[in-house]
C-alpha cells in the first residue's frame, strides 16, 4: 500500500503515505506503519462509505491486515455508491468519475497513470504530492455522490436509535407526508429534507 485517504462524514480528511513516515527511504514497500494507522481508522467507524468498497477496497484493506498479522477490526457497515448506482439506475458508466460529471458532483484529479505510481515507489516529491491530491479529490467527489444517491438507497444502515429520525442522514424534520393503507390500516410516511423517505411511527411516553 503506497496512499490512503478517508475523509469524516461532512468533517475533516485524513490523507497518509509511506513518504510520510520516519525512516521512508525511497523504493521501501515497508507498509505496516501506514496499514497500522488505517486499520486504527477502520476500528472507529461505524459505517464505511466507498465506490466498489465492498469488492475491492475493503477488501484490499483487509489483505494489508492479516499480512501484518492485524486482527479483524471492529464490526462496521458499509454503503457502496457502485452497489446504488447499479441498483437504481442505467447510468451510461458507473465509474465514479462519469457519475460525478452526470450529476454535477465534480471530478477526479488528472493524473498521468501508472507514471504516477513509478515516481513514488521511487521516491519523487511531486509523484507523491499528486497521488495525494487524487486521493484526497476522490474522497471528496464520493461523498458528493453519496449524498445525491442516498436518498435512494432504501437499506441505508441506521445512523440513529430514535425512531422518528432518518435512518440515513439522522434528521427529524419531515418535509412532506404521504398516507397509505395496509391490512392492519392507515399509516404514514415521511420525506426527509436529505430526500428518503421513512415511515412515521407512533410514539408512546411513559413517565
Amino acid at each position: 500500500m503506497l496512499c490512503w485517504t478517508l475523509k469524516y462524514l461532512d468533517g475533516r480528511i485524513i490523507t497518509r503515505a509511506l513518504c510520510d513516515y520516519k525512516g521512508y527511504k525511497p523504493g521501501s514497500e515497508d507498509d505496516s506503519k501506514l496499514v497500522k494507522e488505517l486499520h486504527d481508522r477502520f476500528e472507529e467507524a461505524d459505517i464505511l462509505i466507498a465506490h466498489n468498497g465492498d469488492r475491492f477496497d475493503i477488501k484490499e484493506s483487509n489483505k494489508r491486515f492479516i499480512y501484518h498479522e492485524l486482527k479483524p477490526p471492529a464490526p462496521y457497515k458499509t454503503v457502496d455508491t457502485l452497489k446504488i448506482a447499479k441498483r437504481h439506475f442505467k447510468f451510461i458508466s458507473n465509474k465514479l468519475d462519469d457519475l460525478g460529471e452526470f450529476l454535477g458532483a465534480g471530478a477526479k484529479v488528472k493524473h498521468p497513470g501508472f507514471d504516477m505510481w513509478l515516481g513514488c515507489k521511487a521516491g519523487d516529491p511531486a509523484s507523491w504530492n499528486l497521488m495525494k491530491k487524487y486521493n484526497r479529490q476522490d474522497v471528496i467527489l464520493l461523498e458528493a455522490v453519496y449524498h445525491k444517491l442516498k436518498p435512494w438507497h432504501s437499506t441505508h444502515p441506521s445512523v440513529s436509535d430514535f425512531t422518528n429520525t432518518c435512518q440515513a442522514c439522522g434528521e427529524v424534520e419531515i418535509l412532506t407526508t404521504r398516507s397509505y393503507m395496509t391490512k392492519r390500516g392507515e399509516k404514514n410516511r415521511g420525506q426527509c429534507p436529505c430526500g428518503q423517505w421513512r415511515e412515521i411511527k407512533q410514539l408512546t411516553t411513559v413517565k
